[in-house]
C-alpha cells in the first residue's frame, strides 16, 4: 500500500491565507463519528488549528460528509489526511515535530505538562483510544483530570481542552479576536 499524505484545501481556506505555520496541531487517530470530527474541523476553523485525520475512519470519510459534520467551516481548516499511522509518522519524522498523546493512562497531567509551540497533539478513537504500538510512539502523553471512576471524556471535548491549554502556555491565541 502506497502511504500518502495529503492537505485537504479548500478555496476559501486559501484565500483567508490562514495556513498554519508550525503551530500546535491537533491530530485524530481513525476517528469513529463523523459529528465529532465535524466538531474538530469547525473547531480548528475557529481557533487556527491544522487538524491532521489518519485514516481508516469509522465513517464514509468525504467532502460530502464532512460538510455534514463540519457545516460551512470545512473550507476554513486546514485539513490533512493521512492513510495510514505510518504515513503520519514518516510526516511527522521528516517535519521533526513532537507528538503529544491525550489519554486516560497516562501519568502526566494535561495541565502540568509543557507544551511547545509546534507540538501535535493526538486523541484516539472514541471507541478505543490508540493501540499500545501507536501510544509507544508517542513522545509524551497527557491525561485531563476527571472524577473517579469515569471511563473518558468525549474525544471532541477533550481535543478542544488539549489544544487549548496548549494554546494558551505558548501564547497561541494573541492573533484571534
Amino acid at each position: 500500500m502506497r502511504h500518502y499524505t495529503r492537505p485537504f484545501r479548500g478555496f476559501l481556506h486559501e484565500l483567508a491565507g490562514i495556513w498554519t505555520q508550525m503551530a500546535i496541531d491537533l491530530v485524530l487517530y481513525q476517528p469513529d463519528i463523523a459529528q465529532n470530527t465535524g466538531t474538530l474541523l469547525r473547531f480548528g476553523a475557529c481557533f487556527g488549528v491544522a487538524v491532521h485525520v489518519i485514516h481508516p475512519t469509522g465513517f464514509p470519510f468525504s467532502r460530502a460528509s464532512l460538510r455534514r459534520a463540519g457545516l460551512d467551516y470545512l473550507d476554513l481548516v486546514e485539513l490533512f489526511e493521512h492513510n495510514s499511522f505510518a504515513a503520519f509518522e514518516e510526516y511527522r519524522q521528516q517535519a521533526g515535530r513532537r507528538l503529544v498523546l491525550g489519554t486516560t493512562k497516562a501519568a502526566n497531567g494535561a495541565y502540568d505538562f509543557a507544551y511547545r509551540g509546534d507540538d501535535l497533539i493526538m486523541v484516539g478513537r472514541e471507541s478505543a483510544g490508540v493501540p499500545d504500538e501507536v501510544a509507544d510512539r508517542a513522545d509524551a502523553r497527557v491525561r485531563l483530570p476527571m472524577r473517579e471512576n469515569l471511563r473518558s471524556i468525549n474525544v471532541a471535548l477533550a481535543g478542544a481542552l488539549l489544544i487549548g491549554e496548549a494554546k494558551r502556555q505558548t501564547d497561541q491565541f494573541k492573533d484571534l479576536k
